[in-house]
């Protein structure tokens, strides 16, 4: 079985999107690069997160070619691979249905810097223009959007987040909903106070040694 102790990383990680509360059902998915075979395990399409086996799982080559697995893949697959294609610090992305981020994709408001918190993927997240799911369109757009960035906003959608691992990606995603969240409860009793560019900008270089964790698999 290729990718094996990717398999289970993913299933472990799908489980906790819910378990946080950062998404319902079989919304979102999730996705490893092994960046020396060249092959990407990813989660299935239609699936509840705690009904996926190893087995279940989809092994594709970068052109999107099933390498190994029986079920269909994510239908956001393409929205993977391209970060994949194009980025060299990520080798897990997870997309999920997350509440607040979500509420700012329906206002197709960019997330600014009213949190330092944000820095764990930007100085700020983007919105990357509306497509509709699993399209080559979407794939275009959210990787446009998210460059410099490590997350982005996919308008009336979700959020996409990337890093090194499947922990940090997973860090990223959470800490996006927490700043999301303080932002619309901000919004709702006056207006925020935004972080200067150069505050941020040094969050940004202090995070990247401070706000990596160090995973355990």
């Amino acid at each position: 079985m290729l990718m094996e102790q990717a398999r289970h990383e993913l299933i472990k990680y799908g489980k906790k999107l819910v378990e946080n509360g950062l998404t319902k059902g079989t919304g979102g998915n999730l996705s490893i690069f092994d960046r020396k075979q060249g092959t990407v395990a990813i989660t299935p399409t239609g699936i509840d997160f705690y009904e996926i086996e190893p087995e279940d799982i989809v092994i594709l080559d970068l052109d999107g070619n099933v390498v190994e697995g029986m079920r269909l893949p994510s239908s956001e697959w393409e929205m993977h691979l391209a970060q994949y294609k194009t980025r060299d610090d990520m080798d897990a992305v997870i997309h999920a249905h997350t509440m607040y981020s979500t509420v700012l994709s329906c206002l197709r408001w960019e997330l600014p810097a009213t949190h330092y918190m944000i820095a764990v993927a930007g100085p700020s997240v983007r919105v990357a223009e509306y497509a509709t799911f699993g399209t080559h369109e979407l794939a275009v757009n959210a990787t446009k959007a998210m460059a410099g960035r490590k997350a982005v906003i996919l308008a009336n959608h979700g959020v996409l987040a990337g890093s090194q691992d499947l922990l940090n990606a997973f860090n990223i995603v959470e800490e996006l909903e927490y700043c999301a969240q303080l932002y619309v409860l901000a919004k709702s009793v006056g207006e925020p106070i935004v972080l200067p560019d150069a505050e941020m900008h040094h969050m940004v270089e202090k995070f990247k040694s401070y706000g990596q964790r160090k995973s355990t698999v």
